[in-house]
């Protein structure tokens, strides 16, 4: 079997959310299978990209990172690419199909927060995601999702049969593991001044709703005298002036830390030597940083919104991300209540279990299988 997949998001040092969902589960596919054949396809050269020997990777122009050369690159390039080859799948781990293509496709929509949170999307994203994901969800054989909070968001949204979506859950790499505290030690010297630190990992994006995050830290700060830092571990990919605005005016910014975005091997060691995991976006359809700090043996501090209760069960502390007083509560939580700690590491313990890009990658499988039945 000839299987084509969209793999445009996977940008080497860049990997995360869609992109490492594509890398992680289809190295493990094409292993599984090497009975088939698998084409990846991008819009730019990808050096130092190997998926094993049953595979090969197509380069198609031009470049798409604006919504003009999205249209080009998907309505016309890569669907006279795909209806000229011998196909007999197409997979788009991001979502996006091609109209007219003469062989079966599976959309992984991962959520649909431009839907819900228009304001958080450049305008002219905005306009091409809100016209075209509705046609992309008509025109998939099949659609894989994250969660089943996202499942059920995509059937309503979409008016689509519950039975045309299946559920595919992200893994956690073997990167994220618990460090000896010599090496936390050494962690907490580079990044926080030798102090404990909350961690919060992610684009800085509006919608990750680090606006809270910093008022509910500040006030954690002057109820508690602490000298825990809170360290920010992310592109300032979308800064608005407001969320500037709000920064400054904290009495207690100094103990904020930006480390940029961090390879998977130091953000492992840094999310390890952290006192909690403070994730409390304001939509998400899956979380993969809660699998990440289950595996590196770290509290969760996270939203009780969207998916995120599916993801992390009983082993986090869960709070309204648009209240600031119930955030900082759970701080103050975590960092005066060891046993409460140790509690929460045992139980992400337990329901990590229940994630692995291994299973990630047998259900998509799954649902690849379904796709071309």
């Amino acid at each position: 079997m000839q299987i084509a997949v969209n793999s445009r998001l996977i940008v080497p040092h860049k990997t995360d959310g869609i992109a490492r969902f594509t890398l992680e589960t289809f190295k493990r596919i094409s292993k599984a299978h090497p009975e088939h054949e698998f084409t990846f396809i991008f819009d730019r050269d990808v050096p130092g990209l190997d998926f094993g020997p049953n595979n090969k990777i197509v380069k198609l122009n031009p470049p798409a990172r604006h919504p003009i050369l999205w249209y080009i690159w998907f309505e016309m390039s890569l669907k006279r690419f795909l209806n000229k080859g011998k196909f007999d799948l197409f997979v788009s781990p991001e979502g996006w199909v091609p109209g007219g293509l003469k062989m079966p496709s599976l959309a992984v929509i991962h959520d649909l927060n431009f839907i819900h949170l228009p304001e958080n999307v450049a305008f002219s994203h905005r306009l091409y995601l809100q016209h075209f994901f509705p046609k992309y969800a008509r025109r998939a054989s099949r659609i894989a999702t994250v969660s089943n909070y996202s499942k059920e968001d995509i059937v309503q949204c979409f008016n689509l049969d519950n039975n045309k979506v299946d559920v595919v859950y992200n893994g956690v790499n073997l990167e994220f593991r618990e460090l000896k505290d010599t090496e936390k030690a050494k962690i907490k010297d580079q990044f926080s001044f030798s102090e404990e630190f909350f961690v919060f990992v992610g684009t800085l994006h509006p919608r990750k709703n680090l606006d809270n995050l910093f008022l509910a830290f500040n006030s954690f700060k002057k109820k508690s005298n602490s000298k825990v830092k809170l360290l920010v571990v992310g592109n300032k990919k979308w800064w608005p002036n407001s969320l500037q605005e709000s920064y400054e005016s904290l009495e207690h910014k100094a103990d904020i830390l930006f480390t940029g975005r961090l390879e998977d091997q130091e953000l492992a060691k840094v999310m390890s030597s952290a006192l909690a995991l403070t994730y409390v976006p304001h939509f998400e359809g899956f979380g993969i940083p809660i699998l990440e700090a289950f595996a590196s043996k770290t509290p969760v501090i996270t939203a009780n919104n969207t998916s995120l209760p599916e993801v992390a069960a009983d082993a986090a502390l869960l709070c309204d991300s648009k209240n600031v007083v119930d955030i900082a509560n759970a701080m103050e939580q975590i960092a005066s209540d060891q046993a409460l700690r140790e509690e929460l590491v045992s139980k992400g313990s337990e329901r990590l279990k229940d994630f692995s890009w291994e299973k990630s990658a047998e259900l998509l499988w799954d649902s690849i299988s379904k796709t071309i039945q």
